[in-house]
């Protein structure tokens, strides 16, 4: 009998018109004569194949998740299997190569353990790559600004709003201060901030404040500049002149102006919403015109210094750069000739990253180009036409964010469980129960699956199977069908499914993170970014999956990544979910996220931000050393966000549980502990081991709410 057809066959006797195997009058179907087909875990002409070479190494993984094209210089798979980061890029010597699993390990072991005790989610910052990223972009341009003979220099800008976190801005202002690195800020909590740090800076740095305008915003600006910071104040919208001219004035002091154009020029695609003529920000050519006279009349023409225009984030080739560039920079010697003091052009951000490793530039994810074509593509532009202009060559400014701090950050979260697709078995009395419960319409359905079993024909036994199973939800939804039925259909579909290779070998892996608070660039525009195992590379993944967070929201799923692949090659979890305390923990990893992620991020269900520590590479025997740790917010801090007051919550909860006492005789004093617990831990689920390392410390956590 073919192996479907037994699948399905429950009677004595095949249906009319049907041959029990071995009858040679109808043929036995190829397919299934020797069990179900095989499959592969990967289910879609998209998915990258896995090899079927039993001998896996960590370098069919790199392959595999495209590592040394997204991750190179920075990031690499080491021999044990583990994804290591690189802190010097190319000039990182083997020994100093950082073993994230171990990174994970101390950080998350119990402080008794001499671990750091800190809960997961967790962001691990690299310096030494935010280092080495301010630097080759520093070399890039230099290096072009001498091949090149060019007049004068690069001096770059750091916009904050791409990650407003204290100890990066610091890190950059510090890093870049050799150089006169200097900070971009569009909003009055980021002026105050770049002010801040730019005391500790460079004298010379640049403090270009950008973003809409008003009269404290610009007297902010005209304070920095009094405070002796490089402070250029940008117009964004011709009505800001005004503002900018009367408050000099009542604060005597003499602004340097910038000013920024909208140029024609136009980048496609989502990142390029902001370019081209009906773009948000800049001033037309006739505004330009406008407020050069005015200055002019204001006797403050010698201010106007900075032209500043922004095709795009991401730009996607050299092309499109040498365009926009070569635009901008015509209108820059157009305001030279109309005798404005121009001494910089800043040509904003889109210096691209790698998202996916393709190099390509017909993609969002990537762009076709290195840095040191980027920087010599841009002092060429520049050059060349101020030099058919007969101009000066101008201080070259960039405001680039995202290929700056993208890299010194890795996302580590874990997959706590997954989901298992397990087709349960039936034996021969079940299945008669089966189909003597079945009604008149489900046991034609049922001798119409029976009959395409037999006769090998798959597509109809799958129409047959799917009409079953609706038939008997219907008679189930009427009342005329039990549980047990409805079960045993649905347990036979499966069946019927397996054998014809239909199962879905997509598994679901539930993973303890929220994407609306930690990436949420995923959710909002479909940003994707690589996302791998940070261990266990090694060994060959066995499935394929989609990741599932911890909120209560449909969207709060991962099933888009790199390459155009809806699932990811992943390992079998090993042993009992990691939450009960069994089986060993699986560790993912989201790379080149350090831009916007955590700014963006919301409260989703009350999510919290996670855990943060700052590592730097040391001769140490792990070649690392943890050199900050933040705890990330605890279900009181975020409570508080929304205006809650969790000391007063929880002295409610207390009053409640005394009241409880006196009728059910319940320990108060476990339940205070218990809420207390509550309210000091982070939101997100909490491993076995975890809890009863801060089980201990519930009477304190008591007395600080009592």
């Amino acid at each position: 009998m073919p192996a479907l057809a037994y699948c399905v066959e429950a009677a004595a006797a095949p249906p009319p018109g049907c041959a029990f195997a071995g009858d040679s009058s109808l043929p036995s179907p190829v397919l299934f004569s020797g069990g179900p087909p095989e499959t592969t875990i990967f289910t879609s002409p998209a998915a990258t194949p896995i090899s079927e070479n039993p001998s896996w190494s960590p370098s069919l993984s790199s392959s595999l998740y495209k590592i040394d094209g997204w991750g190179a210089p920075y990031f690499s798979v080491n021999g044990t299997g583990n994804m290591t980061v690189r802190p010097y890029g190319t000039a990182t010597l083997p020994h100093q190569e950082i073993d994230l699993l171990k990174i994970v390990k101390k950080a998350s072991d119990p402080i008794s353990s001499g671990g750091l005790g800190l809960q997961l989610p967790l962001i691990v910052r690299f310096p030494d790559v935010l280092k080495n990223r301010l630097e080759s972009l520093q070399s890039a341009f230099d290096c072009a600004i001498q091949s090149q003979g060019y007049g004068s220099h690069y001096q770059g800008v750091y916009p904050v709003k791409c990650n407003q976190d204290r100890f990066v801005v610091e890190d950059i202002v510090k890093f870049g201060s050799p150089f006169r690195f200097g900070l971009e800020a569009g909003s009055k909590p980021e002026i105050l901030l770049a002010m801040s740090c730019l005391c500790k800076g460079n004298r010379d740095a640049f403090l270009v404040c950008n973003g809409f305008k008003d009269a404290e915003y610009i007297s902010l600006a005209l304070i920095a500049r009094k405070l002796a910071l490089n402070t250029v104040i940008v117009l964004e919208q011709e009505e800001e002149l005004d503002l900018v001219i009367d408050l000099s004035k009542a604060l005597f002091v003499r602004p340097v102006i910038g000013m920024r154009a909208k140029l024609r020029t136009k980048h496609s695609g989502h990142f390029g919403s902001t370019s081209g003529e009906k773009g948000k920000f800049g001033l037309t050519t006739t505004q330009i015109l406008r407020v050069v006279r005015k200055l002019k009349q204001a006797d403050m023409l010698d201010c106007l210094q900075l032209l500043h225009f922004h095709i795009g984030s991401q730009i996607p080739s050299t092309a499109l750069l040498t365009d926009g560039i070569s635009e901008a920079a015509q209108i820059y010697c157009e305001l030279v000739r109309l005798g404005a003091n121009m001494l910089v052009i800043d040509i904003g951000g889109g210096l691209g990253i790698d998202y996916d490793g393709s190099k390509s530039g017909d993609s969002e994810l990537s762009v076709a180009y290195e840095l040191e074509e980027y920087a010599s593509t841009v002092v060429d532009a520049v050059r060349c036409v101020c030099d058919r202009r007969a101009v000066k060559h101008p201080i070259i400014c960039s405001e680039s964010g995202r290929a700056i701090v993208s890299h010194h950050s890795v996302l580590i979260f874990e997959a706590v469980s997954a989901s298992s697709y397990e087709v349960p078995s039936m034996s021969p009395i079940e299945r008669q129960y089966l189909v003597d419960g079945l009604t008149d319409d489900a046991r034609i359905d049922y001798q119409n699956l029976l009959t395409a079993a037999y006769m090998g024909e798959y597509e109809a036994c799958l129409l047959y199977a799917d009409q079953l199973k609706q038939c008997c939800v219907d008679k189930f939804k009427d009342g005329c069908l039990g549980m047990e039925e409805l079960a045993a259909v649905d347990g036979l579909c499966a069946l019927v499914s397996k054998a014809i290779g239909e199962v879905d070998a997509v598994r679901t892996y539930h993973v303890n993170l929220s994407i609306f608070t930690s990436i949420p660039d995923f959710w909002g525009i479909d940003q994707l970014f690589p996302i791998v195992p940070i261990h266990r590379l090694d060994q060959r993944p066995s499935v394929r999956g989609i990741l599932s967070d911890l909120t209560c929201d449909s969207d709060g799923k991962i099933d888009r990544f790199i390459n155009g692949e809806s699932s990811l090659p992943l390992h079998e979890l090993e042993g009992n979910s990691s939450l009960s305390g069994g089986g060993g923990r699986y560790y993912l990893g989201m790379f080149l996220g350090g831009a916007y992620e955590e700014a963006l991020g919301g409260v989703h269900n009350l999510f919290s931000s996670p855990s943060v520590v700052r590592v730097m590479q040391s001769d140490g025997p792990h070649s690392f050393a943890v050199t900050r740790t933040v705890p990330g917010p605890s279900c009181a801090d975020i409570l508080r966000v929304m205006q809650h007051e969790p000391e007063l919550m929880f002295e409610t909860l207390k009053h409640r549980a005394e009241e409880v006492e006196q009728e059910e005789e319940d320990d108060v004093g476990g339940i205070a502990n218990s809420l207390a617990m509550s309210f000091r831990n982070m939101p997100y689920l909490a491993s076995a081991s975890s809890s009863a390392n801060g089980a201990g410390d519930a009477e304190q956590w008591t007395y600080c709410y009592a």
